[in-house]
């Protein structure tokens, strides 16, 4: 599995979340790529559910963080419901369908769901995330 590295990006915002990754298996099309990430950030959700933490403080730098976001708080949660698996993958893959998100791989956009990829080490996974103007029509 090579060692890769994923950007989100959200349109009309300046911040771009670059994080590096490792996929559990190996990956030839779209819909398995998106599979797999959904099933990596699902299980990381449900873990972040039922871990009990066992001390509420937070550090400076976790302070400093927190409030360039605009929020600080100690992460208590209210609702430990956890995700489902399949659930969140039709969402995911509707999501891409529908053209809420687009991907590239290495600055090259990948369209299709069954369309095949290849990844290799350093490749850069970019999920870009669409948004919708709103309003009335009058």
């Amino acid at each position: 599995m090579p060692d890769i590295s994923i950007r989100l990006k959200r349109l009309g915002k300046k911040r771009i979340h670059t994080v590096p990754y490792t996929l559990p298996a190996e990956v030839t099309t779209l819909r398995q790529l998106i599979r797999a990430c959904v099933e990596k950030e699902v299980d990381r959700f449900n873990t972040s559910r039922t871990e009990p933490r066992l001390f509420a403080f937070l550090t400076p730098a976790e302070i400093q963080s927190q409030s360039e976001s605009g929020k600080v708080g100690f992460g208590d949660l209210s609702n430990t419901d956890e995700a489902d698996h399949e659930k969140a993958l039709d969402v995911a893959l509707q999501a891409h369908e529908d053209g809420v998100f687009c991907v590239f791989i290495d600055d090259e956009e990948v369209r299709h769901a069954d369309d095949a990829i290849i990844l290799t080490d350093g490749s850069v996974i970019t999920f870009l995330r669409l948004t919708f103007l709103t309003g009335l029509l009058w």
